[in-house]
């Protein structure tokens, strides 16, 4: 008890500690130094009651501190290495931007701009103005207008087009998405009502024309991007549907999710239906995301008819949702790069990532596991295995990508166990246990991130990890 009495009284004073480290480490708020030194004297008492810890010098206490400050200090929301494979990946932020949307989006928030200026006329202007015409040139719609996400599009569209009155659906179609948010509600919160038509696996035409009633205000298709529906099946086109709705004078919706301007059958990779294909069909409003197969930042976007596309920017909900400045200019400079198809197809990681040739996803395999071996020369072994990749973000749910891997073993350490460390580590990375191996899915890393995976690794093996 007297040796422990003895470590007790060699903690420094909270105080002291907290001056020591702002002397040491100047620029952060004061607050951060209490809090370091608060609880690393917290940490090293408890270590010593416990029995943990025999010795304790001033450096020591020091060191603990400076840690301590380097978390405390640390953001909340950090870059994560994706090691997963899947490259929209929701948890984990969707879709990285390509470099000239960073640039645009740093450009425009280091000061002021012209968010809401008309600079050739000296008068106030709109936002959407920056995106509306880019939009209809690579959509072919009318009218564009952007809010902050998907489901907002879709709430602000039904209820404008159809408050008080019924939207017939197929049941096939009343899709779920991430967080539980399911299609049904959203109409709902629309202030519209839902007439469901046929069954989960078939829908026919004469389904939705006996359920158009004196109260109907819109046919509306949502685009089952997050799940298949296989074997005895019939959905209606939505060519099939705009010539209904002409005959009665209704309108046609889509919800087209994740939104594609790029023809993927071109590149080998499962089709998926794309906004262009969707707009020229005659569907009068089509809803889309922008960080999901875009690979911009988190939007929603309207295209269609501009009567009804104005109809909708005039709701006062529009300014609930509206969009915000830097979001507009991550937009702007992503949807540049698909005025030359090749260049979106180069620069958009979303893009480069799945569309890339699973030969160069093997080649980059093989460069880590030497990187990693390289780092890790003892208590580690790597292999370059065969594994499949995913688009994620809700979107080509049949589409395997065929890719590679390395799968880490480390002595004494489960697949679970190694994970968890890597996790925890600086940056954290993040990949995924398949057959009791840990895999790194090369498709999603970066390889401005290969090092930093290795430095993880060594880290971990070495002990140093959490």
């Amino acid at each position: 008890m007297v040796e422990k009495e003895k470590l007790l009284s060699r903690i420094p004073a909270v105080h002291r500690l907290a001056e020591e480290l702002a002397r040491r480490r100047p620029g952060f708020p004061e607050v951060f130094y209490l809090r370091a030194a608060r609880r690393t004297a917290e940490t090293l008492r408890q270590e010593i009651l416990q029995g943990h810890l025999q010795e304790l010098s001033e450096a020591d206490s020091l060191c603990r501190a400076e840690e301590a400050l380097s978390q405390e200090a640390r953001s909340h929301l950090r870059r994560v290495v994706n090691a997963t494979g899947v490259v929209v990946h929701t948890n984990l932020g969707r879709s990285p931007l390509a470099k000239e949307a960073l640039e645009e989006i740093l450009e425009v928030a280091r000061g002021y701009s012209n968010l809401e200026y008309h600079l050739q006329e000296g008068r106030r202007g709109s936002r959407y103005e920056h995106v509306r015409d880019l939009l209809r040139e690579l959509t072919g719609a009318e009218e564009a207008l952007v809010v902050n996400n998907n489901a907002a599009a879709v709430l602000i569209t039904l209820n404008t087009l159809a408050r008080g009155k019924e939207v017939v659906v197929s049941r096939g179609e009343l899709v779920e998405i991430g967080g539980s948010f399911r299609m049904p509600e959203v109409m709902a919160w629309a202030g519209c009502r839902l007439r469901e038509v046929g069954t989960t696996n078939r829908t026919h035409l004469r389904d939705y024309e006996e359920a158009i009633r004196e109260d109907t205000a819109l046919l509306m298709k949502v685009h089952r991007s997050n799940f298949a529906i296989v074997g005895f099946t019939k959905e209606v086109s939505g060519v099939e549907l705009v010539r209904l709705a002409r005959r009665h004078g209704l309108g046609v919706v889509e919800d087209l999710g994740s939104g594609c301007l790029v023809d993927f059958a071109r590149y080998g990779i499962r089709r998926e239906p794309t906004v262009q294909e969707i707009v020229a069909s005659g569907v009068d409003v089509v809803t889309f995301s922008g960080d999901k197969l875009l690979g911009g930042p988190q939007a929603g976007i309207i295209v269609g008819r501009r009567e009804l596309v104005e109809r909708i920017r005039a709701n006062p909900l529009n300014r609930a949702l509206r969009i915000d400045k830097l979001t507009l200019a991550g937009l702007e400079a992503t949807l540049r790069l698909y005025l030359d198809e090749k260049l979106a197809v180069e620069h958009i990681p979303t893009l480069r990532m799945i569309l890339m040739p699973a030969e160069r996803v093997k080649q980059r395999a093989r460069r880590l596991a030497r990187l990693l071996k390289k780092a890790v020369p003892e208590k580690a072994c790597f292999s370059v295995v065969p594994t499949v990749g995913r688009t994620g973000g809700g979107a080509l749910p049949l589409a395997d990508l065929p890719s590679f891997a390395v799968a880490v073993k480390v002595e004494g350490l489960s697949a679970e166990e190694l994970h968890r460390k890597l996790r925890l580590g600086e940056p954290p990375v993040v990949g995924r246990i398949e057959e009791e191996r840990f895999l790194l899915e090369v498709r999603t890393i970066f390889d401005e991130e290969f090092p930093w995976v290795a430095e993880a690794l060594k880290k971990v093996v070495q002990g140093d990890g959490a």
